[in-house]
């Protein structure tokens, strides 16, 4: 999934922070929900503006994040 289609950063809007479709709902609000274990169902019925494809928008978000971090080799 391209998650760039779904995924925008604009400055004026929640800080800079990813929000999902230009919408005020952030990446780290629906990961936050996905972590505290409620289920996509629940996300969308909590908010009827999200779709399963930006729940999953966010976690290709999130893994693309990840993969791009550096990593620092432990000191010995």
């Amino acid at each position: 999934m391209d998650y760039r289609e779904r995924i925008s950063i604009e400055p004026g809007k929640r800080g800079g922070k990813p929000c999902i479709r230009g919408l005020r709902i952030t990446v780290y609000d629906i990961l936050e929900y996905l972590a505290s274990g409620m289920s996509e169902e629940e996300i969308v019925a909590d908010f009827p503006d999200l779709t399963r494809e930006d729940i999953r928008a966010c976690l290709a978000f999130a893994a693309d994040r990840e993969r791009k971090m550096v990593s620092v080799p432990p000191v010995v």
